[in-house]
């Protein structure tokens, strides 16, 4: 019988959001394939330094350790352009670092985005915005990791509550409403939403990663669950019901709301004390990513191709 990832939420993370392999980038750009592949070889003994991700897959596995051991709630896979040769490395490192992963797809240096569907992953994490964007536009969650290597390198946690935090527009949402803000300005864009409050607001491509997100957590009390999600949005009143009324609608929880009216998440994130914030303006991940695991959505108006 074949085997199943059952009912797991799934997340597919790339080798170079998980460890920090800008030592070895650096040798592919300057010297090539080759050499890249033979400095990997040489070093495989080598574990690797943890990478931006890191941390948030950590307590993602960790999230295994709660409730029943013999149905485990979390699966990470690795997707990496790495070859087989050279991934060894990267699953002696994965096992110097005690990571419970055990699946992996090496594609030899082409795009692996297409092992996200083969594995029905719910999220795809990675330092690729090619290969994010393939994802995407497949129907898949997905971010391009743009933190600093080792932004929670080696730090022990202080709480294994794993905290996620979300735009709205062009993230959970569709980007329907801010197509209008983009086009027509903030009058029409507030306009708009106040006539439209009761309409819920289309999903966007992170509404089914907040599902499964979601089905974790009913499994628990308000006061022991260890996954607590947020909304970060620079949406204010009177904008602020239809999003209120589209998540009634979709009965999924969000924990805490934040309405900044254009205020800079920065420091809100920093308050929330967030594990990994998504959000599709590139200025909101530039100004965020020294505080926290910052993962860039190339999704909607704000981002053409």
């Amino acid at each position: 019988m074949a085997v199943s990832l059952g009912d797991k939420l799934v997340v597919a993370i790339s080798s170079t959001a998980l460890f920090d392999l800008q030592e070895s980038h650096k040798i592919f750009m300057e010297q090539g394939v080759k050499a890249y592949s033979e400095y990997q070889i040489e070093h495989e003994d080598q574990p690797l330094e943890p990478g931006a991700a890191f941390g948030l897959v950590k307590k993602l596995l960790a999230l295994n350790d709660t409730g029943s051991k013999s149905h485990p709630k979390v699966e990470v896979v690795l997707i990496s352009r790495n070859s087989a040769d050279t991934g060894l490395r990267i699953f002696n490192s994965v096992e110097a670092h005690q990571l419970n992963i055990t699946r992996a797809a090496f594609t030899g240096g082409r795009t692996p985005y297409q092992y996200v569907s083969a594995f029905n992953a719910h999220l795809f994490l990675s330092t690729n915005p090619d290969d994010v964007r393939k994802a995407l536009n497949s129907g898949y969650a997905a971010a391009t990791i743009v933190s600093k290597t080792g932004l929670t390198a080696g730090a022990q946690p202080e709480s294994f509550e794993l905290k996620f935090a979300f735009d709205g527009d062009a993230v959970i949402f569709s980007d329907e409403a801010e197509q209008i803000f983009k086009k027509q300005g903030l009058n029409a864009f507030t306009q708009s939403e106040r006539e439209a409050a009761k309409n819920p607001l289309k999903g966007g491509p992170f509404k089914n990663f907040l599902a499964a997100l979601h089905k974790i957590q009913k499994e628990f009390t308000l006061e022991e669950c260890p996954i607590r999600t947020a909304l970060v949005t620079a949406r204010s009143a009177p904008a602020h019901e239809r999003v209120v009324r589209t998540l009634r609608t979709w009965n999924i929880r969000i924990d805490e709301a934040l309405f900044l009216g254009g205020l800079s998440k920065a420091e809100f994130l920093k308050a929330y004390d967030a594990d990994v914030f998504f959000d599709d303006q590139q200025d909101h991940c530039f100004s965020a990513k020294d505080l926290v695991a910052t993962g860039h959505v190339p999704h909607g108006i704000a981002n053409p191709e």
